[in-house]
């Protein structure tokens, strides 16, 4: 990106100024070698998204931000539905809800001695991973709107886990306000199977070691110390997710021009907040962010199962959920005055500062666990949301590397038994079911996740609390 085209107003923040129909600024975080490294589309659609009826404040950028669909991924903005703000299909991502979930075992490295390819390949084989990959779960169709409905709370009242994961579930496991009857019957039948399944792409499950602290207070009240072993589970809506993107963006791009809305990029396709298609749009996405919490409450409960089978002392209690790719009601101080916006986060992730009162208690003191993945045999990071974020990006954070190279690329450089076999004399097992898969997910074409963390943590969006490194990963 060329920095010429940016104001820069800290060591670690830049500001695009308002010209041509932009309504507000936007302001993209990183460092000075993250900023030159982003491709021009995200400048061009961080601006694009400051045109949008009904914005408020900056739209912004995180450090990991790079191109995507309408909003970079990596981008956040609000929209006051009093204002005429708008709600984008392509500002929350087709993934709707993907999201990351970290476990406590219990255990440290020496407990896996002789038994990591062991677990490797039971988590392989009971855990369904992959394009089109399907569990044993089957949705009758009121089955599949109980679930709409109830997110991680049906799963955990079905027997898919405990009461106390609730807590520890980015808004206790169930969004209100999902519409199931807003869900078309194509996006059920897609998610009919595929309940408690991973995906592909970017999707995993990592085993993961604690190899540092950098805040100990705040690692103490998460209940990490260094050497734990953690589990990571990051995934989404799957297919279901998806068709409500599309079907919705289809609808949006349709109606656009009778709502009176001019779009910079078609990709922009948005609908009045206060609209029959954008009432419509939240219903159903809240329903697939409810379809994403439950799936991850699932993935947990085989997990556990897996677990108990090899290593009875371990105790597989959750530290945190939290999803990256949602739009949410919340309410933030805006000109001195708390206004209800609607935030849009896409590869972006919540973190909310200390005392928030959505936080668990013992949580809020320390500030929302905002969970960081890596990518593949890369680090990943716990950080802490931070006081006085609200005002730096409303309350949000860097939610992965990022990638700095398509997966068409990343396929012609790498050969995914070569990333395995790289990864193997590294000390990571890894479980995929495509080669292919494993090659676009190369950790070369993903962004240096110890600079877009530090890079976080130095704007002040959320403070690292711990580094952790992988031991073994299934990946999609």
């Amino acid at each position: 990106m060329d920095t010429n085209r940016l104001t820069r107003i800290s060591e670690y923040a830049w500001r695009i100024e308002p010209h041509g129909n932009m309504r507000v600024p936007a302001v993209i975080y990183g460092d000075e070698a993250l900023i030159r490294g982003m491709d021009e589309k995200v400048c061009e659609q961080a601006a694009n998204v400051a045109t949008l009826p009904g914005i408020v404040g900056p739209a912004y950028a995180m450090p990991d931000a790079h191109w995507g669909y309408g909003f970079p991924i990596g981008g956040v903005a609000a929209f006051d539905a009093d204002k005429g703000g708008v709600v984008s299909a392509g500002g929350v991502g087709f993934d709707i809800s993907c999201g990351v979930r970290t476990l406590h075992t219990g255990l440290r490295r020496a407990d896996l001695a002789g038994k990591t390819e062991q677990l490797a390949d039971a988590l392989y084989r009971e855990i369904p991973v992959g394009v089109g990959s399907t569990g044993h779960i089957h949705l009758d169709r009121a089955d599949m709107d109980a679930m709409l409905s109830g997110g991680a709370r049906w799963a955990v009242d079905s027997g898919f886990g405990e009461e106390r994961d609730l807590d520890y579930t980015e808004e206790r496991g169930c969004m209100a306000g999902a519409r199931p009857g807003a869900v078309s019957d194509h996006a059920k039948k897609r998610q009919r199977k595929e309940m408690g399944t991973l995906g592909s792409g970017n999707h995993y499950l990592e085993v993961q070691e604690v190899a540092r602290l950098y805040d100990t207070e705040a690692a103490s009240r998460f209940g990490i110390a260094e050497g734990d072993l953690l589990v990571s589970i990051h995934c989404g809506s799957r297919g279901l997710g998806h068709q409500i993107g599309t079907e919705y963006l289809a609808q949006m791009v349709s109606t656009a021009g009778s709502y009176g809305i001019e779009l910079a990029d078609r990709e922009l396709a948005c609908a009045p907040i206060h609209s029959a298609v954008g009432e419509r749009y939240l219903g159903a996405m809240r329903a697939a962010i409810n379809c994403a919490l439950a799936n991850r409450q699932i993935i947990t409960h085989l997990t556990r199962q897996v677990f108990a089978s090899l290593f009875p002392q371990a105790g597989l209690e959750l530290l945190y959920d939290v999803s990256h790719n949602t739009c949410k009601l919340e309410t933030h101080t805006i000109e001195g005055r708390p206004r209800e916006v609607y935030v849009h986060r896409k590869g972006a992730t919540r973190a909310f500062g200390p005392g928030h009162p959505e936080l668990p208690g013992p949580y809020r003191e320390t500030g929302q666990p905002v969970l960081i993945g890596g990518s593949m045999g890369t680090a990943s990071y716990i950080l802490a949301g931070n006081a006085g974020n609200e005002a730096l990006s409303y309350a949000s954070a860097c939610h992965g590397a990022g990638r700095s190279m398509s997966r068409r690329k990343a396929t012609k450089t790498w050969r995914g038994k070569e990333v395995i076999r790289a990864l193997a004399e590294q000390g990571v097992v890894v479980r995929s079911p495509s080669w292919r898969g494993v090659a676009e997910e190369a950790p070369g074409a993903y962004k240096d996740v110890n600079a877009v963390v530090e890079a976080t943590d130095k704007a002040g969006l959320a403070r690292r609390v711990a580094r952790l490194t992988p031991l073994l990963c299934i990946k999609g």
